[in-house]
């Protein structure tokens, strides 16, 4: 009779088996190296449900992010460049405002100038009528000129600088002739007021300077000033300032008065009834000097008036102004 093997042995049989070593699964160690050099990226929603899974490998992360980095980098200086360049941009444009408001004014500068020129030229003709009656000799600036060359036209717009330099040289010159204009305005002052200008009475002129009918022979003979109509004792003024040369008494026109007034020039006052000053004595414009009357060779009340420059009579009247 066969004996069957029963399944207890054939367990122990399995168990006697000598147990094999254990080698690592390749394939799986593989994976987990794979793994590692893989980046996923999982867009998911609200409720957790993944929609879309990205696989990356780590240089193509790696370059994701550095390229992302330098993106941003860049971002940032041309943001912050145009900024810069946005407040260049404004200062920019208030540096165009405030240079075209200088060159306005300094083209309003410029015409001004040019017109203070011009009438500034136009006072050279001026002065040369002023000083003409004087002489060339008492002229600024009245030297040899002599000159010559080619003539050279200037430009039609000057600098600024050229203007302003041109103007000054305009300026001294006016200068140097207004300082010479007023020195001998100075002089013809002293002159002027050394003149008798005055009428020495009011009144109406009896008789004029010049040849007449003599009121005596009734035969020509010349009268060396004027006789002015003035009642007996009315105040006789000085023309002007001077010394009193003679007060006393002449034939011809009585009780008189002589005065110098310098510059050669003496005025005469006869016929006075009585002198208020004394030979040698200082009188000034409009003092009273005497009193008109009828003494010496006069056929009624009035004022012998005369003027003489170096000794000789002239017309009273060019010197009478007020």
């Amino acid at each position: 009779m066969r004996t069957e093997p029963s399944p207890v042995d054939g367990v122990v049989d399995s168990v006697l088996v000598p147990a094999q070593p254990s080698r690592p699964n390749p394939g799986r160690a593989g994976a987990r190296v794979r793994s590692r050099d893989h980046f996923s990226l999982l867009v998911v929603r609200g409720d957790g449900a993944r929609v879309v899974r990205f696989n990356f490998t780590r240089p193509v992360a790696v370059g994701t992010f550095v390229g992302l980095a330098f993106a941003i980098s860049v971002v940032g200086a041309l943001a912050r460049d145009w900024t810069q360049l946005r407040e260049l941009t404004r200062e920019a444009r208030t540096f165009a405002r405030q240079i075209a408001d200088q060159r306005e004014t300094i083209d309003s500068f410029n015409r001004r100038a040019a017109e203070l020129r011009q009438e500034m030229m136009g006072w050279r003709e001026l002065h040369a009528r002023i000083w003409e009656p004087f002489g060339p000799e008492l002229v600024p600036g009245a030297r040899d000129k002599g000159i010559g060359g080619g003539a050279t036209k200037l430009p039609d717009r000057l600098s600024p600088k050229d203007e302003v330099e041109r103007l000054a040289e305009s300026v001294t010159e006016q200068g140097e002739h207004l300082r010479a204009l007023d020195r001998l305005m100075a002089r013809a002052g002293k002159a002027v007021a050394a003149l008798p200008s005055r009428w020495p009475v009011r009144g109406s002129v009896n008789s004029e300077f010049g040849n007449r009918l003599s009121p005596w022979t009734r035969v020509t003979e010349f009268h060396g000033g004027i006789d002015i109509n003035a009642q007996p004792r009315t105040s006789v003024r000085a023309p002007a300032e001077g010394t009193v040369t003679f007060a006393g008494t002449q034939p011809e026109y009585g009780i008189t008065i002589v005065l110098d007034h310098g510059q050669d020039v003496r005025s005469l006052y006869g016929h006075l009834a009585q002198t208020a000053v004394k030979q040698g004595e200082r009188v000034e414009r409009g003092q009273v000097i005497g009193y008109s009357g009828n003494t010496g060779r006069s056929s009624g009340p009035h004022l012998h008036y005369e003027i003489m420059v170096k000794g000789q009579s002239v017309n009273p009247r060019a010197y009478l102004w007020n």
